[in-house]
């Protein structure tokens, strides 16, 4: 039941996040400093520190 929830957060963070792929497709600016890389990363790893305290705690 646990994975059946983790399941479903996950899909709905794909569903909203899928959509906003082609906002990143827009040309930029020619004196544009480019922020996607850092931010995709900081993003990733939020998650990923999210989703490890989530098991830590479902453990205790």
């Amino acid at each position: 039941m646990k994975n059946r929830k983790l399941i479903n957060i996950l899909l709905l963070m794909v569903c909203f996040l899928l959509p906003a792929l082609p906002l990143l497709a827009q040309p930029t600016p020619p004196n544009a400093a480019p922020v996607d890389g850092g931010l995709s990363l900081l993003i990733a790893g939020g998650v990923g520190y999210g989703v490890k305290k989530i098991r830590e705690k479902r453990k205790k």
